[in-house]
């Protein structure tokens, strides 16, 4: 099992590299060229979504991102320091509004959800995660 940890201050311009850094590994892995750009969306908005809930909390750690190639599946984990109750947990604010920043976070994650078949979301006291996988084709075999 190999795996690759990255971590990045939570700023929009290193979004762009977690996505570059998943869709290398991705291809390294074995996940199907016509899935890439799949893979490298739902990366980018994980990390997005990440990135921004670090920058309103006030939060200074970095977000991180695992990728993670086992024998017939490729996965990646992005995770948050941002405490907060678990998605879907949205209660009307003093004004009966659901906050804008909720409803921006259920956006994301509805779309990772359209372009990831397995994804988990975890959310708590301490952050949260969001795990992705795709399967992997095996390699290639060289003929003599």
């Amino acid at each position: 099992m190999a795996t690759v940890e990255l971590r990045f201050s939570a700023l929009p311009e290193h979004v762009r590299t977690a996505r570059l850094v998943a869709a290398a590994v991705a291809r390294r892995a074995g996940v199907d060229e016509a899935v890439l750009d799949e893979v490298r969306l739902a990366v980018g908005e994980a990390c997005s979504r990440a990135v921004g809930l670090h920058q309103s909390g006030g939060i200074s750690e970095p977000v991180w991102v695992t990728l993670t190639e086992e024998e017939k599946l490729f996965s990646i984990e992005v995770g948050d320091e941002a405490p907060r109750s678990a998605p879907g947990d949205s209660a009307p604010g003093a004004d009966g509004e659901v906050d804008a920043d909720v409803e921006e976070d259920e956006m994301g994650l509805a779309v990772i959800s359209g372009l990831v078949d397995d994804v988990e979301v975890t959310a708590g006291e301490t952050g949260g995660s969001i795990r992705m996988s795709w399967p992997t084709a095996p390699p290639a075999t060289l003929l003599p």
